[in-house]
């Protein structure tokens, strides 16, 4: 088997239209997010404007990072200290520090095969918890079906906010991934769909939920400035009694990303594109389970997960360093020890110690794959042969 040579870290290089971007605002020197002149919209202001469009949203804020807005979030909704929020047992660190950043407590619910929210569990914990919260994680560009957990939320009177960090651009039966409850999240870190390094989007059409978000992220009472946020007198009622916790976005992180939001369509189609060039390769390999993909969804995949169930752990590492030994870098979530980005609930110690039978099961087997768009179709079709190679190889139970 011939190995592969290509990189799983590198993004594609930004363009000579983000670094005419970046270059004009740091010739201005106006990096700060309300550095701007009577009746300009700073570009901070702009990149809201512009993504609130692109998302079908009333108000938008732009955030330092994608774990800041789910933090924002859950503070601008109102959550006490120590109140429980129900989230994925599925996901990754920044979720459950955003809880624990907010001064909540992360009640865990368990998972499916298809790698989304279990509805059964989540029915159930929220009858029990009394929970008023959920934040739902989009764990690597899955989506639940959305009309029946939105019925959960109704019937128990909670409060969803999605994290969309996988799922810029995903939609449920033609609705926008991040529309379905008060706000959606999003993430601008290198690894997503934009890219600015670190930085974060916050979504909502309820004003005031946004006005108390605009406060938090810091906005010295210079809120009329803001690009896409309610008017004026909603932030009358709230200005003096919400704290600063500064983290909106930077002017120069926002020009980066507003010529990138304008190709992200076209971005979105080539991520695509190499998604199913592996599915492809995976989908006939001996022992290898993908997980369904309903009609209803339009995904984003900037990443491919698969299991191999029945693996024990030796033979997992082993299947790892295989397909490393041949140039896939592949993370497996049932690992004892988190692994850069990849971990499970077992390492959130500042998360209760919970019983996730179905999770653990389902993480045991799981392995997760970036498909950066340096990769060719051709490359990706290489990665997948690997990878069923591999599969063989190893004797992965059927």
């Amino acid at each position: 088997m011939k190995p592969f040579t290509g990189s799983f870290t590198q993004q594609e290089a930004l363009d000579d239209a983000v670094i005419a971007a970046a270059t004009e605002i740091l010739r201005s020197g106006r990096l700060h997010r309300y550095n701007s002149g009577p009746g300009e919209l700073s570009k901070a202001s702009e990149l809201e404007q512009a993504y609130a469009a692109y998302q079908g949203a009333r108000y938008c804020l732009a955030c330092a990072s994608g774990g800041y807005a789910m933090a924002i979030a859950l503070r601008a909704a109102g959550l006490g200290q120590g109140e429980t929020v129900l989230t994925n047992g599925f996901t990754l660190a920044p979720v459950p520090g955003a809880i624990a950043a907010a001064g909540g407590k992360a009640l865990l619910v368990e998972i499916t095969e298809d790698l989304v929210i279990d509805l059964e569990d989540l029915d159930r914990k929220a009858a029990t918890s009394g929970a008023r919260f959920l934040l739902l994680s989009n764990m690597r560009g899955h989506l639940a079906d959305m009309e029946r957990l939105v019925a959960i939320v109704t019937k128990h009177d909670l409060i969803l906010i999605e994290d969309c960090a996988h799922t810029m651009g995903a939609a449920w039966n033609g609705r926008k991934s991040g529309s379905f409850g008060l706000a959606g999240c999003f993430s601008t870190q290198t690894y997503k769909h934009l890219n600015s390094g670190e930085g974060g989007l916050l979504t909502s059409d309820d004003p005031e939920f946004m006005a108390r978000a605009i406060i938090l992220s810091g906005s010295y009472m210079l809120y009329e400035r803001h690009g896409a946020a309610p008017s004026a007198d909603v932030f009358e009622r709230i200005r003096l009694e919400t704290p600063n916790m500064s983290g909106r976005m930077d002017n120069l992180r926002a020009a980066v990303l507003l010529p990138q939001l304008a190709r992200l369509e076209d971005s979105i189609e080539r991520w695509n594109e190499r998604y199913r060039a592996v599915e492809q390769a995976l989908a006939g390999a001996d022992g290898v389970a993908l997980p369904g993909r309903a009609a209803a969804e339009r995904y984003v995949g900037s990443s491919i997960q698969f299991r191999l169930p029945g693996i024990s752990p030796a033979l997992a590492s082993a299947f790892v360093a295989a397909n490393k030994a041949l140039g896939v870098e592949l993370k497996w979530f049932g690992a004892a020890e988190p692994v850069a980005f990849t971990s499970n609930h077992h390492s959130w110690r500042y998360v209760d110690p919970q019983a996730l039978p179905e999770t653990d099961r389902i993480l045991s087997s799981l392995f997760d794959m970036r498909l950066p768009l340096t990769f060719s179709v051709e490359d990706c079709r290489h990665i997948g042969s690997i990878i069923a190679h591999c599969a063989a190889e190893i004797g992965a139970p059927a």
